[in-house]
């Protein structure tokens, strides 16, 4: 750990604890016995580092830097912005973080960056680093959202208070990456909203940059209204005080279409997934409802980049992938049941079109892919309850809120629980 306060970052590394190379291997489902406890098997990550930002955060999001794509030499470096959830004694912030100096768990003698183990001095150099710069937030951060939007880096924030902020981030992003400008920054003014709305009539949860119109935004509240905004000239946004028609009850996420534009998702705690062309009318924007999408509350959405599937998430615990070219059947194309309490989160692989994550408050992330079948043949009887396309268990958070691919790390997920963070990479993507 390196930085300051009550914000810390700790690493897995390499381990000769002789017990930990005597576990066994945990199926779910599968009882502990009373002298049993659930440890990490580091030999199944690539990358595994904790964050903890003091207070819990319900969101985040990935920041997109310049230190270009597909970046696989280590040590790695990610930024992100995030909301907390502070106690009412508490101050609540947007917090830019920038993580750096992330090293592997398991050394490869081929690789570039490695040396003598037995090195003190190297030891030190590998430990990660952590920056964060604060932005005072009034009310709790139910989601938060970024976006690059002309050259500058924005972020959504959508309070319990039911106010939706736009902050600008340079001065914080500046200050993460510069200690002298973390300086002035610290003892400088407090950052004020570039832009607010106040038009939603209760707290939300749904945010979401338009990737295809540039500075389009849409967010949903509790009263299960969606208002869209487009930029306007100054640095402003013109909000649709009109709100989309269509849902009976809170909204609970919002996804654009990441190839149609003006096309939009929605779900809610009325058990549908909505689609709607936002250039129509308020009244007539939705185009197709899957009606009884889950048996409760349908939490989170993610339409995929690669494919016309959008994967969704429910109280009921269920993952279900829908295929929009027979959305209007009502029925998804495939189901998962492996979650055993509420599915809080869910996100497709940015660039493999059959991957993708989950995670709930049965504190577990779940690595899927479509493409796997089970082999009947080599089929044991201890894994043939599991869904064959279940690729990998992550466990260690408490109640797991977000979780997000990063765009330029391939394969690496960061994700946010009331525990805090991890930043990860598994063997199996």
């Amino acid at each position: 750990m390196e930085n300051s306060e009550d914000i810390e970052m700790t690493d897995h590394l390499n381990s000769d604890n002789e017990d930990e190379k005597k576990h066994g291997i945990y199926l779910p489902g599968q009882p502990l016995k009373e002298d049993e406890e659930l440890v990490c098997d580091e030999s199944a990550y690539v990358m595994l580092h904790e964050v903890h930002a003091g207070s819990p955060c319900l969101s985040f999001d990935i920041i997109h830097d310049s230190l270009g794509d597909k970046r696989e030499l280590h040590p790695l470096c990610a930024y992100i912005v995030a909301g907390t959830q502070a106690a009412r004694t508490h101050t609540n912030n947007v917090l830019v973080m920038k993580m750096s100096n992330m090293h592997k768990i398991q050394k490869n003698e081929h690789d570039e960056d490695d040396s003598d183990d037995d090195d003190e001095d190297e030891d030190e150099s590998k430990i990660a680093h952590l920056e964060c710069a604060r932005i005072k937030h009034q009310g709790c951060v139910n989601r938060i959202r970024a976006i690059n939007y002309n050259s500058t880096v924005l972020a959504a924030s959508l309070s319990e208070l039911g106010r939706v902020h736009i902050w600008n981030l340079t001065e914080p992003l500046h200050a993460v990456n510069d200690k002298e400008a973390m300086v002035r920054y610290k003892n400088g003014a407090a950052p004020v909203p570039l832009f607010t709305f106040s038009g939603h009539q209760a707290e939300g949860f749904g945010v979401d940059w338009c990737p295809t119109m540039a500075g389009v935004l849409a967010t949903g509240d509790c009263k299960r209204n969606i208002h869209v905004w487009n930029p306007a000239d100054g640095g402003s946004w013109h909000v649709d005080q009109r709100p989309l028609v269509g849902h009976t009850d809170s909204v609970e996420d919002l996804q654009w279409s990441p190839n149609e534009r003006s096309v939009l998702a929605s779900c809610s705690v009325d058990k549908s997934v909505r689609i709607w062309d936002t250039r129509a009318a308020p009244s007539k924007a939705c185009m197709l409802t899957a009606h009884s999408a889950h048996e409760s509350d349908v939490n989170v959405i993610s339409w995929n980049r690669n494919e016309p599937f959008i994967a969704s998430g429910g109280d009921d615990g269920m993952l279900h992938i829908w295929d929009l070219r027979q959305f209007q059947s009502g029925s998804p194309v495939a189901t998962f049941k492996h979650h055993t309490q509420p599915v809080t989160t869910v996100q497709w692989h940015p660039s493999e079109a059959t991957v993708f994550a989950s995670g709930g408050s049965d504190d577990q992330i779940a690595l899927w892919d479509l493409a796997l079948e089970r082999d009947a043949e080599d089929c044991k009887d201890d894994i043939k309850d599991l869904p064959p396309q279940l690729l990998f268990i992550h466990q260690g958070q408490t109640d797991v809120k977000e979780l997000r691919w990063h765009p330029q790390l391939p394969g690496v997920i960061i994700s946010t629980a009331l525990s805090g963070f991890n930043v990860f990479r598994t063997i199996s993507v």
